[in-house]
Parts: structure tokens; sequence; C-alpha cells
């Protein structure tokens, strides 16, 4: 099978359908819309076999996180998805990994209304690079420069329960059937918060997905936006499975500096906090309060009244 088979096989078919899509797949370039008093938000991720996912993952769930990832970024920034673009990378055409890819994709495109919209296939080492592409309306983009002392650090729901299912993956813990199930799950099937970075749109004061890891996301706003942060880990919420694991100290690690968990991490007003939950909650989400910024440079966790010492930020590329 050669390239353009491929696409026209298992991409450019049963595609979602948008009317902001003038050309998609199949031509050089595609020709897109935007609409008016809307601003583009585009992000990209590539992700790689043995670094970014475990190379036995199913291709069906290697489809839905490699999207899931980059629209969790729209997600962050208050965005609308739109578009995808998609380059993959495979050391070989292989028909019944490329179906199982392609009904991955089906699903999740068709889930958040995205549209493939055009990408790029060459042989090497299996890697997936997707762009993603969303609408913000011009008033209301969040990014990770604008928070201010004084103002509430929140979550939109639990951590660290995507590494411990990684960890699960990797045979490197035992738990119960259920709790494995449900802690795979969330690292195989991440969910990206895309309604309620809706619901924080003139809200939220700086915000960003947690992938790095809780302390490592809350750094990077504190140094961008110039401010420290105090974080209280008994505010910090756990799911029930994560509290059945028996390992609290490596419960603990997850919830810190884990990652993959793509929760939205985001700062309010503290005036604002009980029309943000009430905002969040209408569509699903949460607004839990686990810390504050402050003036005090640098990120420190509290438990109860006593500092708990900082050994690893979170995950690092390089």
């Amino acid at each position: 099978m050669k390239e353009f088979e491929v696409i026209n096989k298992y991409f450019a078919l049963n595609n979602v359908n948008r009317p902001d899509v003038l050309k998609g797949v199949g031509d050089d370039c595609a020709l897109l819309k935007v609409p008016r008093g809307q601003r583009l938000a585009v992000s990209m991720d590539t992700l790689v076999a043995g670094v970014h996912f475990l190379e036995d993952i199913s291709p069906e769930d290697l489809a839905h996180r490699s999207v899931a990832v980059n629209l969790s970024d729209l997600a962050a920034a208050c965005a609308e998805p739109a578009w995808l673009t998609l380059s993959m990378t495979l050391p070989e055409l292989d028909d019944s990994w490329l179906a199982g890819f392609s009904k991955g994709l089906k699903e999740i495109t068709e889930f958040f209304g995205v549209q493939v919209v055009g990408g790029d296939t060459c042989k090497g080492p299996l890697s997936i690079t997707i762009q993603a592409h969303g609408f913000v309306p011009e008033s209301v983009y969040v990014s990770r420069n604008t928070a201010k002392a004084g103002e509430l650090i929140c979550v939109t729901g639990c951590l660290g329960d995507a590494a411990l299912g990684l960890k699960v993956a990797q045979n490197k813990l035992k738990v119960k059937t259920d709790v494995a199930e449900q802690l795979l799950k969330k690292y195989y099937r991440p969910f990206p918060a895309i309604a309620a970075g809706i619901a924080l749109r003139g809200r939220a004061t700086s915000s960003i997905d947690i992938s790095d890891g809780l302390l490592a996301d809350v750094n990077h706003i504190s140094q961008q936006s110039g401010v420290g942060a105090l974080l209280r880990w008994e505010r910090i919420p756990l799911s029930d499975s994560a509290k059945q694991v028996k390992d609290q100290t490596l419960v603990q690690q997850a919830a810190l500096s884990g990652g993959d968990d793509y929760e939205l991490c985001f700062s309010v007003k503290e005036d604002e906090l009980e029309a943000t939950q009430h905002a969040l909650q209408v569509v699903g989400a949460n607004c839990i309060p686990i810390g504050r910024f402050t003036g005090k440079p640098g990120v420190r966790l509290l438990h109860e009244k006593e500092e708990i010492p900082i050994k690893d930020m979170g995950y690092l590329h390089f």
C-alpha cells in the first residue's frame, strides 16, 4: 500500500466535516476560516515510542492519547478545538494497526467535533505529531504569565492516577483488578478538560494543563508570572483508586510530580471562587483550591503546618 492509499483509506474518509474547513485532506494545503471576533490558538506535541508512550500500547489508545494531550493544551488556553493536522512516522504499513489507529482517531475527533485537515506520513521509528487548532474570543485568552500574588491556585480534578496507571502498565505496581482498570484508563485515555476551559473564560487569571506534574506546572506559572506558590498537600484531591494504593508515599509522588493527568491548574481571585466553582459544576468539572500564589519566590509545599521538602518537581524532556 502506498502513502496516498493509506491517507485515503484510513484518514480522509469518514472524517468530521466542519463548515469552517474550505479545503481539507487531499490537497497541498488546507484552507480554513477563522470566525470573526476569534483568535486562532495553536499547539503541537510529538509523541515518540518508548519515550512518551509504551511500545505495546494499542493503536486505538495511541490515537486517543495523541489527540487528547494536544486538545488539553487548547483547554488550558480556554480555546474551543476545531482542526488537527497529523504527522505519522511508521516503521511499516500494517493494515491491522492502521485500522485500529484510524478507529481511535475517529472516535475522539467525533466526540470533540474536530476535523483532521492535513498532515504527513513517512517511514521511520514510530512517532506521532499532532498540531491542534482552536478558537478563543479576542478578549478572554488566558496564559501562564498573568497570575498575581494572593490569588488562589485551583485544579479541576484528582491528581496522580495517570502516573500510578503507568506503574501498573509497567508491572511496577500491584493493585486490585478494579483499581488497576481505573488507573490504566486514566493513563491510556486522558480526557482533555475542554468544557472546563471554556467555562473558565473571564474567570481564570492564569492557566496550564497538568502534563509534566503539578509542582512543575505550578512552577511554570510561578516563574513566568514572577510570583511564588504555596500548596497544601491535604487539599490536593486524590481519587478513591489512588487512596487504595498501599504505598502512599508513591501516591504522593504521583500526585505532585507524576504528570499526565491533563487536569487544568489555574488561578482565580478569592472573591471569584464561588462563582467559578458554580460555572465548572455546570459542565461537570470541579474547582478545588489547593493553595495560593504569593510574593515569596519559589514553590513551597505544606502539610498542615510543616513544610515538605520538594525533591522532584516533575517530568523533564531533557
